[in-house]
Protein backbone atom coordinates (compact mmCIF):
# COMPACT_ATOMS: atom_id res chain seq x y z
CA UNK A 1 0.00 0.00 0.00
CA UNK A 2 1.41 3.37 -1.01
CA UNK A 3 2.08 5.97 1.65
CA UNK A 4 1.39 9.70 1.37
CA UNK A 5 5.13 10.25 0.94
CA UNK A 6 5.18 7.91 -2.06
CA UNK A 7 2.37 9.68 -3.94
CA UNK A 8 3.14 13.34 -3.20
CA UNK A 9 5.96 13.77 -5.77
CA UNK A 10 3.96 12.21 -8.63
CA UNK A 11 0.86 14.16 -7.61
CA UNK A 12 2.83 17.41 -7.52
CA UNK A 13 4.38 16.67 -10.92
CA UNK A 14 0.93 15.94 -12.35
CA UNK A 15 -0.36 19.28 -11.04
CA UNK A 16 2.60 21.16 -12.52
CA UNK A 17 2.06 19.48 -15.89
CA UNK A 18 -1.63 20.35 -15.65
CA UNK A 19 -0.79 24.00 -15.03
CA UNK A 20 1.61 24.01 -17.98
CA UNK A 21 -0.96 22.45 -20.32
CA UNK A 22 -3.59 24.88 -19.07
CA UNK A 23 -1.21 27.76 -19.80
CA UNK A 24 -0.58 26.42 -23.32
CA UNK A 25 -4.31 26.14 -23.95
CA UNK A 26 -4.89 29.65 -22.63
CA UNK A 27 -2.22 31.12 -24.93
CA UNK A 28 -3.75 29.29 -27.90
CA UNK A 29 -7.20 30.66 -27.11
CA UNK A 30 -5.69 34.12 -26.58
CA UNK A 31 -4.76 34.16 -30.28
CA UNK A 32 -8.30 33.43 -31.48
CA UNK A 33 -9.53 37.01 -31.78
CA UNK A 34 -6.41 38.39 -33.52
CA UNK A 35 -6.43 35.42 -35.94
CA UNK A 36 -10.15 35.85 -36.62
CA UNK A 37 -9.60 39.55 -37.25
CA UNK A 38 -6.99 38.65 -39.88
CA UNK A 39 -9.18 36.00 -41.48
CA UNK A 40 -12.35 38.11 -41.85
CA UNK A 41 -10.39 40.76 -43.74
CA UNK A 42 -10.70 38.49 -46.81
CA UNK A 43 -13.08 35.65 -45.86
CA UNK A 44 -16.80 35.99 -45.19
CA UNK A 45 -17.73 35.12 -41.56
CA UNK A 46 -20.10 32.35 -42.68
CA UNK A 47 -17.42 30.79 -44.88
CA UNK A 48 -14.83 31.17 -42.12
CA UNK A 49 -17.09 29.44 -39.59
CA UNK A 50 -17.96 26.62 -41.99
CA UNK A 51 -14.34 26.06 -43.06
CA UNK A 52 -12.87 26.03 -39.56
CA UNK A 53 -15.53 23.64 -38.28
CA UNK A 54 -15.40 21.33 -41.33
CA UNK A 55 -11.61 21.01 -41.47
CA UNK A 56 -11.31 20.52 -37.72
CA UNK A 57 -14.16 18.00 -37.94
CA UNK A 58 -12.40 15.96 -40.61
CA UNK A 59 -9.22 15.95 -38.49
CA UNK A 60 -11.28 14.86 -35.47
CA UNK A 61 -12.93 12.05 -37.42
CA UNK A 62 -9.56 10.77 -38.62
CA UNK A 63 -8.21 10.77 -35.06
CA UNK A 64 -11.25 9.01 -33.60
CA UNK A 65 -11.13 6.35 -36.32
CA UNK A 66 -7.38 5.85 -35.92
CA UNK A 67 -7.80 5.32 -32.18
CA UNK A 68 -10.95 3.22 -32.71
CA UNK A 69 -12.96 5.21 -30.22
CA UNK A 70 -16.53 3.93 -29.65
CA UNK A 71 -19.57 6.11 -30.24
CA UNK A 72 -20.64 8.08 -27.17
CA UNK A 73 -23.57 6.58 -25.23
CA UNK A 74 -26.96 7.60 -26.59
CA UNK A 75 -27.79 9.41 -23.34
CA UNK A 76 -24.96 11.90 -23.98
CA UNK A 77 -25.99 12.87 -27.51
CA UNK A 78 -28.43 15.66 -26.53
CA UNK A 79 -25.64 17.35 -24.56
CA UNK A 80 -23.20 16.84 -27.43
CA UNK A 81 -25.63 18.42 -29.90
CA UNK A 82 -26.15 21.46 -27.65
CA UNK A 83 -22.39 21.86 -27.22
CA UNK A 84 -21.89 21.42 -30.98
CA UNK A 85 -24.38 24.15 -31.90
CA UNK A 86 -22.86 26.57 -29.40
CA UNK A 87 -19.12 25.86 -29.62
CA UNK A 88 -18.64 24.99 -33.29
CA UNK A 89 -21.33 27.04 -35.07
CA UNK A 90 -22.87 29.99 -33.23
CA UNK A 91 -19.85 31.12 -31.19
CA UNK A 92 -17.37 31.30 -34.09
CA UNK A 93 -20.05 32.81 -36.34
CA UNK A 94 -21.01 35.61 -33.95
CA UNK A 95 -17.35 36.23 -33.11
CA UNK A 96 -16.35 36.43 -36.78
CA UNK A 97 -19.09 38.95 -37.55
CA UNK A 98 -18.09 40.95 -34.49
CA UNK A 99 -14.46 41.03 -35.55
CA UNK A 100 -15.48 42.75 -38.77
CA UNK A 101 -16.39 45.90 -36.86
CA UNK A 102 -14.32 46.01 -33.64
CA UNK A 103 -10.64 45.50 -32.85
CA UNK A 104 -9.36 42.24 -31.40
CA UNK A 105 -8.24 44.06 -28.23
CA UNK A 106 -11.76 45.46 -27.82
CA UNK A 107 -13.19 41.98 -28.27
CA UNK A 108 -10.73 40.65 -25.71
CA UNK A 109 -12.25 42.84 -23.01
CA UNK A 110 -15.81 41.83 -23.92
CA UNK A 111 -14.95 38.12 -24.04
CA UNK A 112 -13.04 38.53 -20.79
CA UNK A 113 -16.33 38.06 -18.97
CA UNK A 114 -16.80 34.61 -20.54
CA UNK A 115 -15.61 32.67 -17.45
CA UNK A 116 -18.31 34.40 -15.40
CA UNK A 117 -20.96 33.62 -18.00
CA UNK A 118 -19.82 29.98 -18.13
CA UNK A 119 -19.95 29.76 -14.35
CA UNK A 120 -23.49 31.17 -14.35
CA UNK A 121 -24.64 28.51 -16.81
CA UNK A 122 -22.82 25.80 -14.83
CA UNK A 123 -24.58 26.96 -11.68
CA UNK A 124 -27.95 26.52 -13.38
CA UNK A 125 -27.29 23.06 -14.83
CA UNK A 126 -25.44 21.61 -11.80
CA UNK A 127 -27.66 23.10 -9.07
CA UNK A 128 -24.81 24.81 -7.28
CA UNK A 129 -25.46 27.33 -4.53
CA UNK A 130 -22.84 30.07 -4.89
CA UNK A 131 -22.09 32.53 -2.15
CA UNK A 132 -23.55 36.06 -2.40
CA UNK A 133 -20.10 37.39 -3.33
CA UNK A 134 -20.20 35.28 -6.50
CA UNK A 135 -23.34 37.06 -7.69
CA UNK A 136 -21.98 40.49 -6.73
CA UNK A 137 -18.73 39.88 -8.63
CA UNK A 138 -20.61 38.49 -11.63
CA UNK A 139 -22.89 41.51 -11.85
CA UNK A 140 -19.91 43.82 -11.43
CA UNK A 141 -18.05 42.09 -14.26
CA UNK A 142 -21.04 42.31 -16.58
CA UNK A 143 -21.52 45.99 -15.69
CA UNK A 144 -17.86 46.74 -16.42
CA UNK A 145 -18.02 45.12 -19.85
CA UNK A 146 -21.24 46.99 -20.73
CA UNK A 147 -19.70 50.27 -19.52
CA UNK A 148 -16.59 49.58 -21.62
CA UNK A 149 -18.67 48.88 -24.73
CA UNK A 150 -20.73 52.07 -24.22
CA UNK A 151 -17.59 54.15 -23.62
CA UNK A 152 -15.89 52.81 -26.73
CA UNK A 153 -19.07 53.29 -28.74
CA UNK A 154 -19.57 56.91 -27.71
CA UNK A 155 -22.55 56.12 -25.49
CA UNK A 156 -24.18 53.56 -27.78
CA UNK A 157 -23.75 49.82 -28.13
CA UNK A 158 -22.21 48.93 -31.48
CA UNK A 159 -23.39 45.99 -33.58
CA UNK A 160 -20.00 44.38 -33.02
CA UNK A 161 -20.49 44.50 -29.26
CA UNK A 162 -23.97 42.99 -29.51
CA UNK A 163 -22.56 40.15 -31.62
CA UNK A 164 -19.77 39.56 -29.12
CA UNK A 165 -22.28 39.48 -26.26
CA UNK A 166 -24.19 36.83 -28.18
CA UNK A 167 -20.91 34.96 -28.68
CA UNK A 168 -20.30 35.06 -24.92
CA UNK A 169 -23.81 33.75 -24.19
CA UNK A 170 -23.71 30.79 -26.58
CA UNK A 171 -20.12 29.95 -25.72
CA UNK A 172 -20.93 29.88 -22.02
CA UNK A 173 -23.67 27.32 -22.69
CA UNK A 174 -21.37 25.27 -24.91
CA UNK A 175 -18.45 25.32 -22.46
CA UNK A 176 -20.70 24.40 -19.54
CA UNK A 177 -22.12 21.37 -21.35
CA UNK A 178 -18.67 20.43 -22.67
CA UNK A 179 -17.32 20.57 -19.14
CA UNK A 180 -20.14 18.36 -17.93
CA UNK A 181 -19.36 15.82 -20.66
CA UNK A 182 -15.73 15.51 -19.52
CA UNK A 183 -16.99 13.51 -16.55
CA UNK A 184 -17.96 10.78 -19.04
CA UNK A 185 -15.11 10.94 -21.57
CA UNK A 186 -11.71 12.64 -22.04
CA UNK A 187 -11.80 16.33 -22.95
CA UNK A 188 -10.09 15.80 -26.33
CA UNK A 189 -12.73 13.24 -27.20
CA UNK A 190 -15.55 15.62 -26.25
CA UNK A 191 -14.41 18.36 -28.65
CA UNK A 192 -13.64 15.78 -31.34
CA UNK A 193 -17.14 14.26 -31.21
CA UNK A 194 -18.66 17.74 -31.15
CA UNK A 195 -16.86 18.58 -34.40
CA UNK A 196 -17.71 15.22 -35.99
CA UNK A 197 -21.39 15.67 -35.19
CA UNK A 198 -21.21 19.06 -36.92
CA UNK A 199 -19.84 17.59 -40.18
CA UNK A 200 -23.25 17.10 -41.89
CA UNK A 201 -23.73 20.85 -41.46
CA UNK A 202 -20.19 22.18 -41.79
CA UNK A 203 -19.05 20.32 -44.93
CA UNK A 204 -22.00 21.38 -47.17
CA UNK A 205 -21.78 24.92 -45.76
CA UNK A 206 -18.04 25.05 -46.46
CA UNK A 207 -18.48 23.84 -50.04
CA UNK A 208 -21.23 26.38 -50.70
CA UNK A 209 -19.54 29.42 -49.13
CA UNK A 210 -15.82 28.80 -49.69
CA UNK A 211 -14.23 31.53 -51.84
CA UNK A 212 -13.50 30.26 -55.35
CA UNK A 213 -10.07 31.90 -55.24
CA UNK A 214 -9.23 30.87 -51.68
CA UNK A 215 -5.68 29.81 -52.53
CA UNK A 216 -5.05 33.20 -54.12
CA UNK A 217 -5.96 35.10 -50.96
CA UNK A 218 -3.24 37.03 -49.12
CA UNK A 219 -1.10 35.07 -46.69
CA UNK A 220 -2.38 36.73 -43.49
CA UNK A 221 -6.07 35.78 -43.90
CA UNK A 222 -5.05 32.22 -44.79
CA UNK A 223 -2.81 32.02 -41.74
CA UNK A 224 -5.69 33.35 -39.64
CA UNK A 225 -7.96 30.65 -41.05
CA UNK A 226 -5.37 27.94 -40.38
CA UNK A 227 -4.90 29.13 -36.80
CA UNK A 228 -8.57 29.27 -35.81
CA UNK A 229 -9.18 25.92 -37.53
CA UNK A 230 -6.38 23.79 -36.09
CA UNK A 231 -5.59 25.57 -32.84
CA UNK A 232 -8.62 27.57 -31.63
CA UNK A 233 -11.22 25.05 -32.73
CA UNK A 234 -9.36 21.82 -31.94
CA UNK A 235 -5.85 21.54 -30.50
CA UNK A 236 -6.38 24.25 -27.90
CA UNK A 237 -9.10 22.15 -26.28
CA UNK A 238 -6.72 19.19 -26.05
CA UNK A 239 -4.24 21.15 -23.94
CA UNK A 240 -6.84 23.06 -21.93
CA UNK A 241 -9.06 20.10 -21.02
CA UNK A 242 -6.06 17.90 -20.20
CA UNK A 243 -4.71 20.66 -17.99
CA UNK A 244 -7.99 20.94 -16.12
CA UNK A 245 -8.10 17.18 -15.58
CA UNK A 246 -4.48 16.91 -14.37
CA UNK A 247 -4.09 20.11 -12.39
CA UNK A 248 -7.61 20.54 -11.06
CA UNK A 249 -10.33 22.81 -12.43
CA UNK A 250 -10.19 25.31 -9.58
CA UNK A 251 -6.42 25.83 -9.87
CA UNK A 252 -5.85 25.65 -13.63
CA UNK A 253 -8.88 27.78 -14.53
CA UNK A 254 -7.18 30.73 -12.80
CA UNK A 255 -4.66 30.73 -15.68
CA UNK A 256 -7.49 31.94 -17.92
CA UNK A 257 -7.30 35.31 -16.15
CA UNK A 258 -4.20 36.04 -18.24
CA UNK A 259 -5.93 35.39 -21.57
CA UNK A 260 -7.09 38.94 -22.25
CA UNK A 261 -3.53 40.23 -21.88
CA UNK A 262 -2.24 37.56 -24.28
CA UNK A 263 -4.87 38.79 -26.75
CA UNK A 264 -3.65 42.36 -26.26
CA UNK A 265 -0.03 41.40 -26.99
CA UNK A 266 -0.93 39.38 -30.09
CA UNK A 267 -3.35 42.04 -31.38
CA UNK A 268 -0.63 44.68 -31.07
CA UNK A 269 1.94 42.50 -32.84
CA UNK A 270 -0.12 40.86 -35.61
CA UNK A 271 -2.95 43.35 -36.12
CA UNK A 272 -1.04 46.56 -35.43
CA UNK A 273 -3.59 47.67 -32.84
CA UNK A 274 -2.87 50.38 -30.27
CA UNK A 275 -3.55 49.22 -26.72
CA UNK A 276 -4.53 52.27 -24.65
CA UNK A 277 -4.36 52.51 -20.88
CA UNK A 278 -8.17 52.70 -20.71
CA UNK A 279 -8.45 49.30 -22.41
CA UNK A 280 -5.89 47.78 -20.05
CA UNK A 281 -7.64 49.33 -17.02
CA UNK A 282 -11.03 47.93 -18.00
CA UNK A 283 -9.47 44.54 -18.73
CA UNK A 284 -7.74 44.46 -15.33
CA UNK A 285 -11.01 45.35 -13.60
CA UNK A 286 -12.87 42.60 -15.46
CA UNK A 287 -10.13 40.10 -14.60
CA UNK A 288 -10.47 41.07 -10.93
CA UNK A 289 -14.21 40.38 -10.94
CA UNK A 290 -13.63 37.04 -12.67
CA UNK A 291 -11.04 36.09 -10.04
CA UNK A 292 -13.41 37.02 -7.19
CA UNK A 293 -16.37 35.18 -8.73
CA UNK A 294 -14.27 32.07 -9.34
CA UNK A 295 -12.94 31.94 -5.81
CA UNK A 296 -16.35 32.56 -4.24
CA UNK A 297 -18.24 29.99 -6.29
CA UNK A 298 -20.01 27.44 -4.12
CA UNK A 299 -19.87 23.68 -4.08
CA UNK A 300 -22.09 21.35 -6.05
CA UNK A 301 -25.05 20.08 -4.08
CA UNK A 302 -25.45 16.32 -3.65
CA UNK A 303 -28.44 16.28 -5.95
CA UNK A 304 -26.35 17.77 -8.71
CA UNK A 305 -23.70 15.11 -8.37
CA UNK A 306 -26.29 12.38 -8.63
CA UNK A 307 -28.00 13.85 -11.71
Amino acid sequence: MSTATDIIPSHASRERLGLFLGFVGMVIFGGTLPATRLAVSAIDPVALTALRTAIAGVCSLALLLALRRPFPPRALWPQLVIAMLCVSIFFPLFMAYGMQTVDASHGGVVLGVLPIATALVAVMITHERPRPLFWIASLAGAALVIAFALRQGGGAMSSGDLLLFLAVAVSAVGYAFSGRLTSSMPGWEVISWILVIALPISIPAALLTMPADIMQLPAKPLLGLAYVTLFSQWIGFFAWNAGLAMGGIARVSQVQLLQVFVTFALAAFFNGETITWQIVAFAAAVVATVAISTRSRGRVTPSAVES
